[in-house]
C-alpha cells in the first residue's frame, strides 16, 4: 500500500482550500512505523488496521464533527476576529467565505451516504 503525501496548488477561491492545505500539512507525517508497530502488537494486518480507521472515521461523522469541535470554532472565531480587526467590509466578506467553506466541509460529514 502506498501512502503518498498531497502536494499540489490551488487557487485562492478554490472552495476546497482549507481541506487541501490541511490534507497537504498533515500527509508529510508518515503512519505506516505506527501502524505497523500496532500491527505486530495485535496481529492485525496493516491494511486491516487502514481499512478500520478510515471505516470508523467515516461512519462516525457526528462524533468526528463533535470531536472536531473546539478546533473548529477556535478556527472560525480567529477568522472573525482577523476581519474585526481590520475593520473593512472586505475584510468581513474574505472571514464570511472561509466560514462559509468550513461549514460546507464540516456538512459533507454530516450528510447520509444515501442522501
Amino acid at each position: 500500500m502506498e501512502l503518498t503525501t498531497y502536494r499540489d496548488i490551488w487557487r485562492e477561491d478554490d472552495p476546497h482550500a482549507n481541506f487541501k492545505a490541511e490534507v497537504a500539512a498533515f500527509s508529510v507525517a508518515d503512519p505506516l512505523p505506527t501502524l505497523e508497530n500496532l500491527s505486530q502488537a495485535t496481529g492485525i494486518p496493516v491494511p486491516t488496521l487502514v481499512r478500520y480507521i478510515l471505516v470508523k472515521y467515516v461512519a462516525s461523522g457526528a462524533d468526528a464533527m463533535l470531536t472536531m469541535t473546539p478546533l473548529v470554532i477556535r478556527q472560525m472565531e480567529e477568522h472573525i476576529a482577523k476581519a474585526e480587526a481590520v475593520n473593512t467590509a472586505a475584510a468581513r466578506l474574505r472571514a464570511y467565505e472561509a466560514l462559509r467553506q468550513m461549514i460546507a466541509w464540516l456538512s459533507l460529514g454530516a450528510e447520509s451516504p444515501t442522501a
